[in-house]
């Protein structure tokens, strides 16, 4: 890409590391975007296709998670290249590398994200001691293991649901990336009676508009399988997923899931973001329009680094998980209440809110740019 200070504001990114260790094949990015609340947490992401741009916005997301959180951390990412599934002697090669090569970075502090898991923390914090979502062994809350994001999304589907006017027990829902954000997310839910009629992960979708047998659908994923060789539900395009009728359609995969293309294709009330950056903005102003209701993905989502940052202080998994369904659902219920009064999308909304206490953050260090 281009420089990437062309995606730079009175916000940041405070740094942007590039690292390459072509004996290895070793790429990888680092970008810290704002600090001025403390040491940024943010996920390593492993993929095929990530880009220096896709870490420079899901950092500026994990900044305004952070701050809405109310979490005294601000916000950065990391992405190394490569398939998530690589053999694991080769994933704990690279991530150790990676972790090694940014040992001077003391102003971050590694989760875990799509592609890594406990395991892989457990290597970065053999290195250089800086990581969160660690196995219990260490000490850690495996919020992964645990379902801590899915934890704060069966929080805010609560809350969008009777802000929307119908029940969560009944009410149908979609995921689309089957993994663990997805799984966690699906069990819960269907723990309070919701209804999963779609899922999709990557190599395909099944539907079922009669409702998917969570519990067995869970267990046929976590036994290595993908969601297309289940047999209760019928095949779909992944494409088709997005006009499967619903009351809560969830993102869990990659960014811009849903694009201003897919609106009009869209049956749901509510999209309730389980992976960052999951709906694009001008794909927001349509649902919006439409009288669908899109929840802030950095305010929904954040049940991870909430986890994390707790973890991080010494906190109990009891004591973490109370601050995920308090800070969420207050955050869920305050954002809409003000889109509601002051006639602005819930993005706005959360985006004011956010971004006033990075500035005020900002203001009280020694520095001008922190």
């Amino acid at each position: 890409m281009g420089d990437p200070f062309a995606f730079g504001d009175e916000l940041g990114p405070a740094k942007v590391i590039h690292v390459r260790e072509p004996s290895i094949g070793l790429r990888g990015t680092l970008v810290i975007d704002n600090v001025a609340a403390g040491a940024a947490i943010g996920g390593l992401r492993i993929a095929p296709d990530v880009s220096t741009e896709e870490c420079l916005r899901l950092a500026r997301a994990m900044t305004l998670k952070n701050a809405a959180a109310g979490i005294p951390h601000g916000g950065g990412k990391s992405v190394l290249v490569g398939e998530p599934h690589m053999p694991r002697e080769r994933k704990e090669k690279l991530i150790r590398a990676f972790a090694c090569a940014l040992r001077g970075a003391d102003d971050y502090v590694f989760g875990p994200d799509m592609g890594s898991d406990e395991t892989c923390m457990a290597w970065v914090h053999d290195e250089i001691g800086r990581a969160v979502g660690l196995p219990r062994e260490l000490g850690g809350i495996p919020l992964d293991e645990l379902g801590a994001t899915g934890f704060g999304l069966r929080h805010a589907a609560e809350v969008a649901a009777k802000f929307s006017g119908f029940p969560l027990a009944g009410a149908r829902f979609v995921v689309q990336g089957f993994g663990s954000v997805g799984i966690h997310t699906a069990r819960l839910l269907s723990a309070e009676g919701a209804v999963l009629v779609g899922a999709a992960d990557s190599r395909g979708a099944i539907a079922n508009p009669e409702g998917l047998d969570c519990n067995a659908l869970i267990a046929w994923k976590r036994s290595g399988k993908s969601v297309v060789e289940y047999a209760g539900g019928a095949h779909v395009a992944p494409a088709g997923l997005i006009g499967v009728a619903c009351e809560i359609w969830i993102p869990a995969a990659r960014p811009d899931a849903i694009r201003a293309a897919d609106v009009p294709h869209l049956r749901t009330r509510v999209v309730l973001p389980g992976a960052n950056i999951a709906v694009t903005r001008d794909a927001e102003q349509l649902l919006d329009a439409q009288d669908v209701l899109c929840l802030p993905d950095f305010i929904v989502n954040a049940g991870g680094v909430i986890c994390a940052a707790a973890e991080w202080r010494g906190a109990s998994e009891q004591a973490a998980f109370a601050a995920i369904a308090e800070r969420i659902r207050a955050n869920t219920e305050a954002v809409l209440e003000a889109s509601r009064a002051l006639r602005i999308t819930p993005r706005a909304a959360a985006e004011q809110h956010a971004v006033a206490r990075v500035r005020s953050a900002m203001s009280t260090r020694r520095w001008s740019i922190y």
